[in-house]
């Protein structure tokens, strides 16, 4: 396949995830409704980093300096969500 259609499938796949967002976004989910475009966006993300960024291509000492912030992201979020789901 070449590489500029898979690019364009890619592409083609954001919007769509976009779409599915946006769509959710109606939905009376409750606190469900961040939960899912919080997934929606990591989906888009990784798309982003593997095709665009070229990151499926790179060894594993890319991959660790790529996936390291995510742990903090993590972190912050937990402490953040666990800090205001207990007060």
């Amino acid at each position: 396949m070449p590489a500029y259609l898979t690019y364009i499938i890619v592409w083609i796949a954001l919007l769509i995830l976009t779409g599915i967002t946006l769509g959710v976004s109606y939905l009376k989910l409750g606190a469900g409704n961040v939960a899912v475009a919080l997934l929606i966006a990591s989906v888009k993300a990784a798309l982003v980093a593997l095709y665009f960024m070229q990151l499926r291509h790179e060894n594993r000492l890319v991959w660790a300096f790529a996936l390291f912030p995510l742990l903090f992201l993590a972190l912050i979020i937990g402490g953040t969500l666990a800090d205001s789901l207990f007060r």
